[in-house]
């Protein structure tokens, strides 16, 4: 009952919040997805179902920063927002648009007895969004400019894909990044 089974146990419970949400997925389906052994969830996660999914957030928060920090590391804040959207826009696709994002799957369903999970939620919008503010100030963008542009970088492609999922459509988002890039250009020249 190594870390190898319960590193796939949080792959596997980001994966299947992505198109079931957190209520929607149980133990067993994080098992059966996985390949780990029965008994391995309870052992590796004593806290339970949110434990589990505590660490999914934190897994595909960091998951997905690590491409924003490799894409803002060129100095161009503009192909910063093509790898943050187009990731999204290989998930939504490939899935036929069941899929979406773990994060907000599990933040729209966070409860009052889990407040860790709309913590790990906040924390991985967070990181994102200094990433991409790291990356605009890199770029010349005042700081507190830098804060609100990524932000709504954040806010933007986040509400596109909800979007693009129930049009079963990329255009909301291909939309929403053309404006992001001419935003982030605009905000780079101004600088």
């Amino acid at each position: 009952m190594g870390t190898d089974s319960r590193e796939r146990m949080v792959r596997s419970a980001a994966f299947l919040f992505r198109e079931r949400g957190y209520s929607g997925t149980g133990f067993r389906d994080v098992i059966a997805h996985s390949g780990a052994p029965r008994g391995s969830i309870y052992h590796h996660f004593p806290g339970g179902k949110a434990q589990l999914a505590e660490e999914a957030v934190r897994y595909a928060g960091d998951f997905l920063n690590a491409g924003i920090l490799a894409a803002t590391e060129g100095g161009d804040p503009a192909s910063a927002v093509d790898a943050f959207v187009g990731w999204w826009r290989q998930v939504l696709i490939k899935s036929e648009f069941r899929a979406g994002c773990p994060v907000v799957a599990v933040t729209v369903e966070s409860h009052d007895e889990a407040p860790q999970l709309a913590a790990a939620a906040a924390a991985a919008f967070g990181r994102w969004q200094d990433t991409l503010a790291t990356g605009l100030g890199n770029a010349g963008v005042a700081d507190d400019r830098a804060a609100r542009l990524a932000r709504l970088i954040v806010a933007a492609v986040e509400g596109a894909t909800i979007l693009c999922r129930a049009h079963r459509d990329v255009a909301p988002l291909d939309d929403v990044v053309t404006e992001l890039k001419d935003m982030t250009r605009t905000a780079v020249r101004e600088g």
